[in-house]
């Protein structure tokens, strides 16, 4: 691939722009707010000049609902050899394009796996995608050409191609990631109106539940009303849930032995199959899940504390897992939790301790 023209430049188009242009690629960039294109010009993810020819690759980087639209100009106008999109929902837009008549030998709908809360061309980043899933939906008409096109820009953003049929791709993104975006929101639409004393008590717990339900709520109608009825479904299942479980807290309240037991296993029963999906929930870099032991250091918050505990971590010779921070309310401290393979939990607090670090037990 030696051009492209990116359509889009929110993200997810200026994040794969950014990628291609530090390969050497010459990068075109379009977008229907021209200033959002000149914008990721200026950070270096190509020209907003329009390109002389076609193109060796079209990245339609549009909303689902106009993914259609954009790329029945694109493709008629024959702004390129092979065309893709990047839309989380991927069976709509075909199907559109086919009852347009078009040919779609030319084209592959694709979903990188990644993002973040904050949208538009200045949240965008060139490591983006990296070790992320990136999920391709060629048919039997693919051209071979494009399906190596997309590849080659799955392979130049470092993420992992995934192939899957392009319904079972809507079910699944229902699953992992439209439901509980809806899920996180209504949880957090709990909070708009509380008592600003039980607000202060938020800890990690409802900090990780609500951390999605931060983003952009115009973009969360493009997606969800492009694929709204696979989500509708998981959502009447989580609705029978909350209401067995409502049933079972009730029960709890009751003078009645026999009754309370049974509000007891009812609630046992959905925390244990919440033990049982969490557990397949793919653990780093997408193998199986792990169970690391957890070193916790109460840190002030100043400059350079992270770095210390990570460089006084690699002199112990212990590699950190993961790492999360909660942070103390209406106090300048915090408690970062070290997540390590159980054997080197000891090792790693011991090494901590002789350098003056503050260990939680």
């Amino acid at each position: 691939m030696r051009t492209a023209l990116v359509i889009g430049t929110g993200l997810i188009g200026t994040s794969a722009a950014l990628v291609l242009s530090q390969r050497g690629v010459t990068v075109h960039l379009a977008d229907p707010e021209p200033e959002q294109a000149r914008t990721a010009a200026a950070l270096g993810a190509g020209t907003d000049e329009a390109p002389d020819g076609p193109v060796d690759l079209v990245i339609v980087a549009a909303p689902p609902a106009h993914v259609a639209d954009v790329l029945t100009d694109a493709m008629r106008r024959g702004a390129g050899r092979g065309y893709l999109d990047v839309a989380s929902v991927k069976g709509g837009p075909r199907r559109e394009l086919e009852a347009r008549g078009l040919d779609l030998s030319a084209y592959i709908g694709t979903h990188p796996m990644s993002g973040r809360e904050k949208s538009g061309p200045l949240a965008a980043t060139g490591d983006l995608f990296e070790g992320r899933p990136w999920v391709l939906t060629p048919t039997r008409d693919t051209d071979t050409e494009v399906l190596n096109l997309a590849l080659e820009l799955v392979s130049h953003c470092r993420a992992v191609p995934v192939v899957m049929d392009a319904d079972a791709h809507d079910r699944a993104v229902a699953l992992v990631s439209h439901m509980p975006h809806l899920v996180s929101s209504l949880v957090a639409a709990r909070l708009e109106h509380a008592e600003e004393a039980a607000v202060r008590l938020c800890g990690q717990g409802i900090r990780d539940v609500t951390r999605i339900a931060a983003s952009d709520p115009r973009m969360w109608i493009d997606i969800l009303s492009a694929n709204p009825a696979p989500v509708a479904d998981l959502l009447t299942d989580v609705a029978a849930d909350l209401e067995e479980t409502v049933r079972a807290l009730r029960a709890l309240q009751s003078s009645d032995d026999h009754k309370r037991h049974e509000g007891a296993g009812g609630i046992e029963d959905v925390l244990r199959r919440g033990n049982a999906g969490q557990v397949r929930v793919p653990g780093k870099h997408g193998s199986a899940p792990r169970v690391y032991e957890v070193v916790a250091v109460l840190i002030d918050d100043q400059p350079g504390q992270l770095a210390r505990i990570f460089a006084d971590a690699g002199m112990a010779g212990v590699n950190i897992e993961d790492v999360r921070i909660e942070h103390a309310t209406g106090q300048q401290a915090g408690l970062v939790q070290l997540m390590v393979e159980p054997k080197a939990a000891p090792v790693l607090s011991a090494a901590l301790r002789e350098r003056g670090w503050a260990i939680r037990q």
